[in-house]
């Protein structure tokens, strides 16, 4: 068992305070999403972790079976076990106390080997012992909890090992960026609600609810966000002297982030063929270039 409380990293202390306060948020969302439909977790099986990913994801990240892998931002490690599915020697890696705890047990019952560590994202190479990685995955939901991608991206360097790969998989910042017409009378149209564009600072959210099914949040409601456009992500990881190799922009999700969304063949959701065809979803892969001799 793997914990840091995550106080050397690069961020000023303003960030690292907003940064806790994302913690506690998470410690209460954790139970909230344990018992919740949206995770399918209460039958006392585990669902099949391949559900969270795209076919596309796979054909990206080929077989990882005997890779070294990490995830970073974790949460339940609903999507870690796919790793070690297939495979990889895999670790989890993510701020919530909560969430690690759950995660453990989750693997447990899973018959999964697999190692969670508690630590913010921005202390990562020293809670993992300066260990490096083949790929290392961040998925659906992770990056807006990241004040600094510059800081970021150079720790992803330091994390992997020559040759290795990140993969990051992502709501698209249009699909952040759009929400419904304000008036319920207007019917199901989105517009651009949001900013697409960092820069602003962090977006202070006060919700009692979260993105699953469930009672309210009790007690820790508050959280930060950090909006994040695609040429501030490949900027931070060029500026940290990874090669990008792959981007796709995808028309689906894993869920049905709006009513009027309609299921795929696959069992993910887009909106109707009557709306503009736009991405909710990205994906990109990056390579740290070999060493020379």
């Amino acid at each position: 068992m793997t914990e840091t409380t995550g106080q050397q990293g690069p961020l000023d202390p303003a960030d690292r305070r907003r940064m806790r306060t994302n913690e506690a948020n998470w410690d209460a969302r954790t139970p909230i999403h344990l018992a919740s439909g949206f995770y399918g977790l209460t039958g006392g099986e585990v669902p099949d972790p391949s559900r969270w990913f795209a076919g596309f994801e796979w054909e990206d990240i080929g077989d990882p079976t005997g890779l070294d892998v990490l995830h970073l931002q974790c949460h339940l490690g609903t999507e870690t076990l796919a790793f070690a599915g297939r495979g990889a020697r895999t670790v989890g890696l993510d701020i919530s106390g909560a969430s690690v705890e759950a995660a453990r047990e989750i693997a447990a019952t899973a018959g999964a080997a697999v190692e969670y560590v508690r630590a913010n994202v921005y202390d990562a190479p020293e809670a993992l012992g300066g260990r490096r990685f083949d790929l290392v995955y961040t998925g659906k939901g992770a990056l807006c909890y990241l004040p600094d991608l510059d800081a970021w991206a150079a720790l992803i360097a330091r994390l992997l090992r020559p040759g290795g790969r990140l993969y990051v998989v992502e709501f698209h910042p249009m699909l952040n960026a759009l929400g419904p017409t304000p008036a319920p009378d207007e019917g199901e149209e989105l517009v651009l609600r949001h900013d697409y564009l960092g820069g602003r600072g962090p977006v202070r959210r006060d919700a009692t609810y979260t993105y699953t099914d469930g009672p309210a949040v009790q007690g820790a409601t508050e959280s930060y966000e950090w909006m994040h456009g695609l040429d501030e992500l490949i900027n931070a990881l060029v500026g940290a002297g990874l090669r990008i190799d792959r981007l796709r922009e995808s028309s689906e999700l894993p869920w049905p982030r709006w009513p009027h969304m309609v299921r795929t063949p696959g069992g993910w959701w887009r909106l109707p063929d009557e709306a503009p065809r736009v991405p909710l979803l990205y994906a990109l892969r990056a390579t740290r270039p070999s060493e020379g001799p």
